[in-house]
């Protein structure tokens, strides 16, 4: 269940009149509680969990990537309001210039207990992302950073992402690609190799991604693949493997460890309505178009024409003039005398 502090939600408000729910009509206190206790053993569980793993040289790594991304991405896009969902690590929206930019915690995530240090940003405590605290349509960009690998409905966090955007409003996510050496690392068995990634994830391919956002009336802007590198986990091993970086994005550019997706919210048969002094002019219909008339005259009256007409002597004929080659004259037979 959805829980939010107080002073939270006066942020909230003072910084651009957002559309917040009534937060009180949420359960709050032991239910809420224990869901983000659930939540957050689930993303630590099993070994090393998913922030410890952050904090290894592969997770840096893959960090760095993420974030130069974002960076790129952000920095044109425009509007009012901007929410990143998850993951503290990593500042999504520290390039964007929207006016009022919000990160939604967990409620036991003490990776940022001490604030942002930009006054700009509004943090709100969350117990899960499936149901989110914000009216219908009021947000321009949602950033989810690997959150739909860890969260118990992966459908309706999308599902709340789409309530929440405005059409053609934005939304930005990345993920850990299935088709990588990093996960046939991990599909290796335990035995052999302990495991690459955390236990705790379940990985979502870029092609189920993209068939979940269209079902939703998304349009898939770019989507890109970075992390080529093999998966070591020292950083002496990830710089002599630098050069796979370039030859991975041009070789098996859809291998790469980790993706980037783009996607915008399209909203079908809408039409911009004109100003009030032009609703009442009235639509002329089509002008006439003036036809040829047919300049050749009925067949029964050129019938008429003709019987009616005198009729004229016909001219003599012209002797033929004689042929220039001759008829043959008959030879005569020899007489005989006696």
């Amino acid at each position: 269940m959805n829980c939010a502090q107080p002073a939270d939600r006066t942020s909230l408000r003072t910084n651009g009149q957002v559309g917040v729910k009534n937060l009180t009509s949420y359960t709050t206190g032991e239910q809420a509680l224990g869901r983000s206790r659930e939540v957050d053993e689930r993303r630590v569980s099993g070994g090393t969990g998913w922030i410890d793993w952050l904090s290894t040289p592969p997770g840096r790594y893959m960090i760095d990537w993420e974030q130069a991304q974002f960076d790129a991405s952000v920095a044109d896009l425009f509007g009012y309001f901007a929410l990143q969902c998850g993951l503290p690590q990593l500042d999504c929206l520290r390039n964007n210039r929207m006016s009022s930019r919000i990160h939604a915690r967990f409620l036991d995530d003490a990776a940022d207990s001490g604030g942002h240090p930009d006054s700009t940003v509004t943090t709100v405590r969350l117990a899960h992302f499936e149901e989110m605290p914000f009216a219908s349509q009021s947000l321009d960009l949602v950033v989810l950073p690997h959150v739909l690998e860890f969260a118990h409905d992966p459908h309706q966090v999308l599902r709340e992402v789409d309530r929440v955007l405005r059409p053609e409003g934005r939304v930005l996510l990345t993920g850990l690609n299935p088709v990588s050496l990093w996960s046939a690392r991990q599909l290796m068995p335990r035995v052999v190799l302990p495991p690459f990634l955390p236990r705790e994830s379940v990985l979502l391919g870029q092609p189920r991604l993209r068939d979940w956002l269209k079902l939703l009336g998304f349009e898939v802007e770019r989507g890109r693949f970075g992390c080529f590198r093999p998966p070591c986990r020292t950083q002496r091993w990830l710089d002599r493997t630098a050069f796979m970086e370039r030859a991975g994005d041009r070789w098996w550019p859809v291998c790469g460890a980790v993706y980037f997706l783009s996607a915008i919210k399209r909203v079908r048969a809408m039409r911009l309505v004109g100003p009030a002094w032009k609703r009442g002019v009235t639509v002329r219909g089509p002008a006439a178009v003036a036809t040829p008339q047919r300049t050749s005259a009925p067949p029964n009256v050129a019938a008429t024409q003709r019987a009616s007409a005198p009729k004229t002597a016909a001219a003599p004929q012209r002797a033929s003039a004689p042929s220039a080659v001759s008829a043959p004259r008959p030879v005569r037979a020899p007489q005989r005398y006696m």
